[in-house]
């Protein structure tokens, strides 16, 4: 029994080793890699440049050095967040979008599917590499960031700064890894990869740049009078949010900012009667996480939602070869 199910499991490793391979030597992932690296360490550069304006003894967050690192900029270049924030969806839809047409279109899907090994293994195992590979990039990253911080402040992070970093990179992840399931879907759906690249960067492009312009309409179109109590400016403002909600962007934004500055006790407006008797002071970790559960639960079901989308119609069609 268990050498039946270790030999049905060691060809699944196989064809994740591979795709790593692959993923690793493309020239695509490269660009991307490099784009990504440099755009993050102009970040990086300008938060140093500028970090003594960033520290401030008087502020609450003040003790917080290494979480300034992941947010300050000088206006030069936008923060390491906004950085990951706008690249990652490229990444995620570049690793992604031509995983099975391309290999359909080869006439390499068919041999693979030929071989004694289960189909939904195929699916799973680019996947599984392209997970991988985002991991390892992204935790090098952060710490590629950390260590730099560590030689210009020259004192060690606290456990609470490190914890609060490790869970920012696993949002990131998340975060691209959503991206990544909606380009396996289009690929899965469109026979040509150009169609499916299309597709997932419209998308992109949708959330990044019209989304919020239509948002924008909304709110002006239904905004309420200036004659309103103040419990109906904030359930409009609380409506207005939600629907900004719906642009995965949005919660990511919304999980990190909460992860990284400590201070933000709140992702939505508050009344005069809630904010009164609060005290300034940095939220615990714990109370931190428990902000950003329902962003983080968010775009690990829409994760799930697309990869069971693509899964399904993969498992339906059919193959045929050339």
């Amino acid at each position: 029994m268990n050498n039946s199910s270790s030999s049905s499991v060691r060809p699944f490793w196989v064809i994740v080793n591979k795709e790593i391979s692959d993923t690793v030597r493309s020239w695509r992932f490269l660009i991307m890699l490099g784009l990504i690296v440099l755009t993050c360490m102009g970040s990086l550069y300008t938060a140093l440049d500028d970090f003594s304006q960033a520290i401030k003894a008087s502020a609450p967050e003040g003790t917080f050095f290494f979480l300034k690192l992941y947010t300050h900029t000088d206006g030069t270049l936008p923060s390491f967040i906004v950085f990951i924030s706008f690249l990652g969806p490229l990444l995620g839809i570049s690793m992604g979008f031509d995983s099975i047409n391309s290999e359909q279109n080869n006439g390499t899907l068919s041999r693979i599917l030929a071989q004694p090994i289960y189909r939904d293994f195929v699916l799973n195992a680019k996947f599984v590499a392209a997970l991988i590979v985002l991991g390892i990039l992204f935790f090098a990253l952060s710490l590629l960031v950390l260590g730099f911080g560590l030689l210009f402040i020259g004192i060690p992070p606290t456990a609470e700064e490190f914890l609060r970093i490790v869970v920012f990179t696993v949002v990131s992840i998340i975060y691209v890894a959503f991206w990544l399931n909606l380009a396996i879907l289009f690929s899965v759906k469109f026979r040509q990869a150009a169609t499916s690249a299309l597709a997932g960067i419209s998308i992109w492009l949708f959330f990044s740049i019209f989304f919020g312009m239509i948002v924008n309409l909304i709110a002006k179109g239904l905004a309420p009078s200036v004659f309103v109590s103040e419990n109906q400016v904030v359930a409009f403002q609380r409506f207005i949010q939600n629907i900004m909600r719906i642009n995965p962007g949005q919660l990511f934004n919304d999980a990190t900012t909460s992860l990284l500055m400590p201070t933000v006790r709140s992702l939505g407006p508050l009344t005069t009667e809630q904010m009164s008797g609060a005290i300034p002071s940095p939220l615990p970790l714990g109370q931190s996480l428990m902000l950003v559960w329902p962003q983080t639960t968010a775009l690990i079901a829409g994760t799930i939602v697309f990869f069971a989308i693509a899964y399904t119609m993969f498992m339906r069609r059919e193959v045929r070869s050339r």
